[in-house]
C-alpha cells in the first residue's frame, strides 16, 4: 500500500536480487533492469557501458579496486537512481541523509555527470554481497568501494 511505497521512498534499499520484484513498484524501470539482468549474463561482460534503454537506464560494469571508509567520499545524485550489484565479492557502503550534512559539496553540483561529493564521514556501513543489491535515491549519499580487495560490480543507473 503507500505507506509501504513510502517508506521506500524515505530511505536506501537493501535486498536479494530474488526478492526484486517486490520493490519494482519504486520505478518502473527497476523491472526491466532485474528482467534484463535475469537474460543475461554479466559476470564475465568486461568494464564499461551496457545501454538498455539509453540514458534512461544503463549499467556500468566497474573493476575497482576497495579502499578503506576514511579514504572514500560521500556521493550523491539528483537525476538518477543507484543501484549497486556486487559480483564476484562483498563491498561496504557508506550511508548518511543528504539533509544531515551541514558542509558544501567539495565543487559545486556537476549536473552534467549528475554528483557531488562530501567529505564527511557516513553515519552507517552497509556491507553488500553478491546476490544483493542496494538502491541509492538522491537523498542517500553514499560512500561504494569499501572493503580490501578488488571486485566486479555493476551499477546500474535509473533516470528519474
Amino acid at each position: 500500500g503507500f505507506q509501504v511505497s513510502y517508506f521506500l521512498l524515505l530511505c536506501m534499499i537493501l535486498s536479494s536480487i530474488s526478492d526484486a520484484k517486490r520493490y519494482f513498484c519504486v520505478h518502473p524501470l527497476l523491472k526491466d533492469l532485474f528482467e534484463y539482468l535475469q537474460q543475461n549474463d554479466l559476470s564475465e561482460a568486461s568494464a564499461g557501458r551496457i545501454e538498455i534503454h539509453g540514458e534512461d537506464l544503463f549499467i556500468n560494469v566497474a573493476e575497482p579496486q576497495l579502499v578503506k571508509a576514511d579514504e572514500q567520499k560521500l556521493e550523491v545524485h539528483r537525476a538518477y537512481l543507484d543501484v549497486h550489484i556486487p559480483l564476484t565479492g562483498a563491498e561496504t557502503i557508506g550511508w548518511r541523509h543528504l539533509d544531515t550534512i551541514d558542509v558544501p559539496s567539495e565543487k559545486p553540483f556537476d549536473t552534467e555527470n549528475d554528483f557531488a561529493l562530501y567529505n564527511v564521514p557516513a553515519s552507517a556501513y552497509i556491507d553488500v554481497r553478491p546476490g544483493e543489491f542496494l538502491v541509492a535515491f538522491p537523498e542517500d549519499a553514499h560512500a561504494p568501494i569499501i572493503g580490501e580487495g578488488k571486485i566486479k560490480k555493476l551499477i546500474a543507473k535509473i533516470k528519474l
